[in-house]
């Protein structure tokens, strides 16, 4: 007797297959891609606790095991991103019979369009995609923008598309703090801490598909102490289950990178132990094993630990960052260098000239630097908090400076020993010079020799590139206009 497909999804008796193209009876999927069966099961009591459920994925002489999860509506499912073309098959585990040794197959075939894969380390301090094109972090922070009107989000995500952004960190549960003080549409809990609230996470994934559209990573911030609802003070147990939970459901994309707290020692309610707990349930539930940092506010948390796989920093000194690569051997991301702004704190009203030349120093320091706004409105809509609008001017000086660093060679740069001025560089290829507020009238620049380099004065404010006539190699004497914040940059003939 045939049994139609939705009386066999009914009755869970086959999977329903999401994200990938039907092939006769085979899904195809790209590689990098998003995976996903489906069964139907009654809930029962309490499906987040009681409820066992995983799939074991096998290619060739390979298996990998990824955690499934509740949906809601005894709907139980479970992703997966494959690193490998072939044929992969699969089969559930779990304490419960009917959802038990299900098994299928599924084709993974070559990536496409902008599916460069999931962000790595390379070269020790600096990042890549999996498919071996460079990936150089310019990112920005809207913290609460998911947890906002689906206007006001729409209208986040459509800044984004031009804004020339590539990181966005945003915070997965929701934040009460100055000018942040709305209620959410949604809460990660129902019925207590037993149970999730699956339409929470479900709009959180697809905001994470959005900015994965968009060509965007989503740096996760999985803890923080700006808190209105009890979230900072949840018991170790519910921490854990939520840890496993969301990495099981996020886990998945391509661009999630794990943020395991903004300002973490600002968490009272929480010790250090508590954190490198945290660290190690994401790393030992992450079958993909992307990229986790965690953020502080005063105290700076011990970096070198091998579960953090790079340095996310709240700081602008940076004469430190030499010694920050030599002794983590990690990436270096100022993510929170302060913010251009006019709001009345400290940290939210630097201006717009001061958040670009911010962005030249990391860079030129051989790290990266991370984006923030904080103009007053009478909305109380600030972009570092809620989204919406960009009102500042940084955002596309910004974008200059990631073209010119794309332009580079791929394996990113690094800064080279100056007593005077930083230069970031990969020797005998490539120097990029930043003169700061210093405004020399000519300078001489040590290049390699026997090498022969072109020459542009870079205008970092006014996005000017101007070409200086000649070639140039050794010691390089230009003449400069004598303005501050100027740049010049070399590149091999």
């Amino acid at each position: 007797m045939r049994i139609s497909r939705r009386t066999a999804l009914l009755t869970g008796l086959a999977p329903l297959v999401r994200s990938a193209a039907q092939t006769g009876n085979t899904a195809s999927i790209e590689k990098w891609g998003l995976f996903s069966v489906s069964f139907r099961s009654p809930a029962g009591v309490h499906p987040f606790v009681d409820v066992s459920f995983s799939v074991e994925y096998r290619h060739l002489n390979r298996t990998v095991e990824a955690a499934g999860f509740y949906d809601g509506d005894d709907t139980w499912r479970a992703r997966f991103s494959p690193d490998a073309e072939g044929e992969w098959t699969w089969t559930t585990r779990s304490n419960r019979a009917d959802l038990n040794g299900k098994t299928g197959r599924f084709v993974c075939v070559a990536p496409s369009g902008r599916n460069h894969g999931p962000v790595v380390v390379r070269n020790t301090w600096h990042f890549g995609y999996a498919d071996g094109t460079p990936y150089y972090p310019f990112g920005t922070t809207c913290y609460s923008w998911n947890h906002q009107s689906e206007a006001l989000e729409e209208q986040t995500l459509a800044t984004l598309r031009t804004a020339g952004f590539n990181k966005m960190r945003m915070c997965v549960f929701p934040k009460w703090y100055a000018w942040t003080q709305t209620e959410p549409r949604w809460h990660p809990f129902e019925k207590e801490y037993t149970h999730f609230n699956p339409a929470f996470f479900q709009h959180l994934e697809k905001r994470v598909q959005d900015l994965q559209d968009l060509g965007m990573e989503a740096d996760l911030i999985l803890f923080h102490p700006y808190d209105h609802w009890g979230y900072a003070k949840l018991p170790p147990e519910v921490d854990d289950r939520y840890l496993r939970y969301v990495t099981a459901r996020l886990g998945a994309y391509r661009n999630v990178w794990w943020s395991i707290a903004n300002e973490w020692d600002l968490v009272k309610t929480k010790t250090l132990a508590d954190f490198d707990r945290y660290f190690r349930v994401v790393r030992e539930n992450d079958p993909y094993q992307r990229l986790r940092s965690i953020h502080h506010s005063k105290v700076m948390y011990d970096h070198t630990k091998p579960w953090v796989t790079h340095v996310s920093l709240q700081d602008d000194d940076f004469s430190k960052t030499q010694g920050y690569l030599d002794a983590f051997l990690k990436p270096v991301i100022y993510d929170e260098m302060k913010y251009e702004g006019d709001i009345p704190r400290r940290w939210g009203n630097i201006s717009a000239q001061e958040m670009v030349r911010r962005f030249w120093l990391a860079t030129t320091a051989g790290a990266y630097g991370g984006h923030g706004e904080t103009y007053l409105n009478k909305e109380e809509v600030l972009w570092w908090s809620k989204g919406g609008a960009l009102h500042g001017e940084s955002a596309p000086r910004i974008a200059f400076l990631r073209r010119l660093v794309e332009e580079g060679p791929a394996g990113g740069l690094n800064s080279l020993p100056n007593p005077y001025y930083p230069v970031a560089a990969r020797t005998g290829e490539y120097y990029l010079w930043y003169f700061d507020y210093h405004q020399p009238m000519e300078y001489e620049f040590p290049l390699a020799e026997n090498v022969k380099f072109q020459a542009e004065l870079i205008d970092p404010w006014n996005m000017t590139r101007t070409p200086v006539a000649g070639t140039f190699s050794g010691k390089a004497k230009l003449a400069l206009p004598g303005k501050p914040y100027l740049a010049v940059r070399f590149r091999k003939v």
